[in-house]
């Protein structure tokens, strides 16, 4: 018998995967336990139309993932940080605080988790920092760090 897996199933496939089984395995097991259902024309078509929309909702977030990244790298983010005797930095500059300018300056939203920094900024001037928008979007955001009046 055929089975269209709605679930991950160990040893046999992955959800989505198109299988061949016993008869009884499938009417005993996968079938009772909602693990897949029977590969007939209608679930056959079901399954090639979601796919389908997945396929389109991916394509849309990369979409909208290179437009964000596009606004970020024609922008700039300027921060200011109190400084010390001979240009010392006190304190620093990190990605909850970059998020933030952003949010601000560009009205723009991204998370600060999204916020590639090694370590925190701490000297001023221009910084480049990368923004990982998307598993294959990285943008370059440019952080202008300025003393504090």
């Amino acid at each position: 018998m055929k089975v269209i897996l709605l679930q991950d199933v160990k040893s046999l496939g992955k959800k989505g995967d198109i299988v061949s089984v016993n008869d009884g395995y499938a009417r005993n097991f996968i079938l009772p336990k909602k693990m897949g259902v029977e590969a007939t024309g209608k679930n056959l078509n079901d399954l090639k139309l979601q796919k389908n929309n997945e396929k389109k909702v991916a394509q849309e977030n990369l979409d909208a993932a290179k437009k964000l990244a596009a606004e970020l790298a024609e922008g700039q983010v300027e921060l200011s940080i109190k400084v010390g005797e001979g240009g010392r930095a006190f304190g620093s500059v990190s990605g909850k605080e970059i998020a933030e300018a952003v949010s601000d300056q560009m009205k723009l939203a991204v998370d600060k988790k999204k916020i590639q920094l090694k370590e925190p900024i701490k000297s001023l001037g221009t910084h480049i920092v990368k923004v990982k928008l998307h598993p294959e979007v990285t943008a370059e955001l440019k952080v202008v760090v300025k003393e504090e009046a």
